[in-house]
């Protein structure tokens, strides 16, 4: 059995390279705490039942994208910029995230019932 102190100091958001040609080199992502999850689900899901897709990559991508290091190097007022970068290159990294973070389509679903 774990104990709390092994639990808390577990290393479990690796840093993982990927290759990005549409920005000419590599970027690291790192998965999402369950603090990011739960502030980008609630950034994505509105009042009414529905998701907002209005920068949702962007928005996840924000809270993944980071240094060597597990440092990230975006917040939630660079999520416009973001936006505006390459759809196949923001498209690439959010599908490796959905992955890494066990996104399912389910989780969306749910995410607009709620």
């Amino acid at each position: 059995m774990l104990t709390k102190e092994q639990i808390l100091s577990a290393n479990d958001l690796d840093v993982e390279k990927m290759s990005i040609p549409e920005w000419g080199g590599d970027v690291y992502i790192r998965p999402l705490s369950s603090r990011d999850r739960d502030r980008w689900e609630s950034q994505v899901a509105t009042t009414t039942g529905k998701i907002t897709y209005d920068n949702l990559r962007a928005k996840l991508v924000a809270r993944s994208i980071c240094d060597e290091q597990g440092n990230l190097l975006f917040s939630d007022s660079d999520v416009e910029a973001l936006g505006n970068k390459s759809a196949a290159a923001m498209q690439r990294i959010f599908n490796r995230l959905l992955e890494i973070n066990t996104i399912t389509d389910e989780d969306i679903d749910e995410l607009a019932k709620n």
